[in-house]
């Protein structure tokens, strides 16, 4: 009779740093690869131990550049040509992500193309964290699990015992997420219409609901350019709020950013650690994904369940 086969987890360079806190939660050490990198841009990642019959994890989120995709197709690809049993994507942060439809004539759907290089590259399955739509799961051929960040974000804002709380959507994209805080929060509901003249520029935006004395708790699956959130919060501030919270997953954080952050009527931005970036603001609050992930891997890869993980 065979046994079960050995876990390895690995790292592609960018997502190297929340490797380490998995595989620590994990109380394992993380798999030995290397790069190199040729003078021409090129670059090849080698696994510098065997891997052979391994249930092997790579974990990288696939934020821009397109290096990190590719980077992880590399290693997906190595690693099935090294023989593994099992290759499992962990993908913390899936770039591509609003590219999910057709929203205009004439444009990829992006997000479809990464699940069927993933897939090409013989990719087993991939576990994600607050993808930027739900229905980018059947992209896949696949099983995907899909965590949420709700499962570290929920405690927090509960634990900050706001009085008059209200859950905020900065667009009617984001109100079936709010609408899930809402309801574990026992929290009423408002949200943000906003029209848009072009990607990352905001042509008008109104409220729908009431927020004159109220504790905004804003929720969102990440913060690009801020600039949606910052004239939400701006708006709600204008309006009579008491303080206006944000919550996002992934803090992309391109452009400046950080500076109208700093700026805004925000009172504090929390996000995870799904996206390495160089916090310069006293408002930033990081909290780590790393148990989660860590439990889902082990959950995985002894074939148990992992609706535990879920909070709501």
């Amino acid at each position: 009779m065979f046994g079960k086969a050995p876990m390895k987890l690995f790292s592609c360079r960018s997502s190297k740093q929340l490797a380490e806190k998995i595989a620590a939660e994990l109380g394992i050490e993380l798999g030995k690869s290397s790069v190199t990198d040729f003078s021409d841009g090129e670059f090849q990642p080698c696994f510098d131990e065997s891997v052979r019959g391994d249930m092997v994890f790579i974990v990288q989120s696939t934020n821009p550049p397109a290096d990190n995709m590719f980077e992880l197709l590399l290693m997906i690809d190595a690693a099935k040509r090294a023989s593994a049993y099992k290759v499992i994507a962990v993908i913390p942060y899936y770039g591509f992500a609003r590219q999910d439809r057709k929203d205009r004539p004439r444009v990829s759907i992006g997000s479809k193309l990464s699940a069927d290089l993933l897939s090409t590259a013989g990719v087993d399955r991939v576990i994600t964290m607050d993808l930027h739509a739900d229905q980018i799961q059947g992209f896949f051929n696949v099983p995907v699990d899909h965590l949420f960040g709700s499962s570290i974000f929920a405690p927090y804002i509960e634990n900050l015992k706001l009085k008059n709380l209200v859950i905020s959507a900065p667009d009617m994209g984001g109100s079936k997420r709010a609408n899930a805080y809402s309801r574990f929060l026992q929290a009423e509901m408002v949200l943000c219409y906003k029209l848009r003249k072009k990607p990352n520029v905001i042509e008008e935006m109104s409220i729908i609901g009431e927020v004159e004395g109220k504790n905004v708790v804003i929720i969102d699956d990440m913060v690009d350019t801020a600039g949606t959130l910052v004239l939400a919060a701006d708006m709600m501030k204008e309006r009579g709020a008491n303080s206006i919270r944000a919550f996002a997953t992934h803090p992309i954080l391109s452009g400046n950013a950080i500076e109208r952050i700093n700026n805004s009527a925000l009172e504090e931005l929390v996000v995870t650690d799904s996206v390495p970036f160089k916090n310069s603001s006293s408002k930033i609050k990081v909290l780590s994904i790393a148990e989660i992930f860590a439990k889902t891997i082990q959950a995985v890869n002894l074939n148990h369940s992992i609706s535990t993980n879920f909070v709501f």
